[in-house]
């Protein structure tokens, strides 16, 4: 089977910003948190090797610790998403047409009424700006599109013959759902869940960017975009790098999405064929 090449290249380029915010932890060319106003905005040099920012601060350090604050925060926001809502589209499958399955679905409608953003202005109005209340805004907002993802899909594998026969063998909706149902729209799940975590990155990065997201000293690409608009004549740099990592980051992500779909989905290999 031919691995597609928009595929290689997603998993490349997500897998360098995944190894340089693992390197983070153990080592930046120096302390994010160190305010050197005697070097400030100082240009690319063998010192500091995409120059520093109007603190001192060294620019690829920040850069190195916020892809590790936007892929924690996507991480663990994707995870409340799938941990919530692939139970409740199951739930809603299994019952399709009864109360269960309305009373998942308008939840679900309720819940889209909101952006993530708005969400985020409630959480931060009553707890406060924090990287948490940011992971809980992105999270809630997952939520009903992976229910609904999980429904869709497993609406159409519960009219199949397998299910039918597993049925009148005897087993319930529930162990039907976890034995049948879940392990064959993984494939589907997991498609959707490279591309909530793309929208994750942009969401925390957008949060940041209004102050609603990770609080100083915390580094954060969409911060540092904040940070730089002042300057962005004088030092156009520094709005430079951080919005380069973003596009590099949410491109890997969705081309590896688009390799995996192309991979998984029987029509497209046939076609393929």
């Amino acid at each position: 089977m031919k691995v597609p090449a928009t595929l290689i290249f997603g998993v490349i380029l997500s897998a360098f910003f995944v190894l340089v915010a693992l390197l983070s932890f153990v080592w930046t060319p120096h302390d994010v948190a160190a305010l050197n106003i005697s070097d400030k905005m100082q240009a690319p040099s063998a010192t500091y090797w995409l120059g520093t920012d109007h603190f001192g601060r060294d620019t690829l350090s920040m850069l190195m610790v916020g892809a590790r604050t936007s892929i924690a925060v996507a991480i663990v926001a994707v995870g409340i998403g799938i941990v919530i809502g692939v139970p409740l589209g199951l739930a809603a499958a299994a019952n399709r047409g009864s109360l269960i399955d309305e009373i998942i679905m308008r939840g679900n409608d309720l819940v889209f009424a909101f952006p993530s953003l708005v969400i985020a202005i409630l959480i931060t109005a009553v707890f406060g700006p924090s990287a948490v209340n940011a992971i809980l805004a992105i999270g809630i907002f997952n939520i009903p599109v992976f229910a609904r993802v999980t429904r869709g899909g497993a609406l159409s594998l519960w009219t199949l013959d397998y299910i039918l026969a597993a049925r009148v063998a005897g087993k319930g909706r529930l162990r039907i759902s976890a034995e049948h149902i879940l392990p064959n729209i993984l494939n589907l799940l997991i498609v959707q869940g490279t591309i909530q975590f793309s929208l994750g990155i942009l969401a925390e990065a957008a949060l940041s960017y209004i102050g609603l997201g990770a609080q100083p000293p915390t580094p954060s690409w969409g911060r540092m975009l904040s940070e730089a608009q002042t300057m962005i004549y004088t030092a156009p740099r520094l709005a430079l790098w951080p919005g380069l990592a973003i596009v590099a980051m949410v491109l890997g992500l969705n081309l590896m999405g688009d390799g995996l779909r192309d991979l998984t989905d029987p029509r497209l290999r046939r076609g393929r064929a």
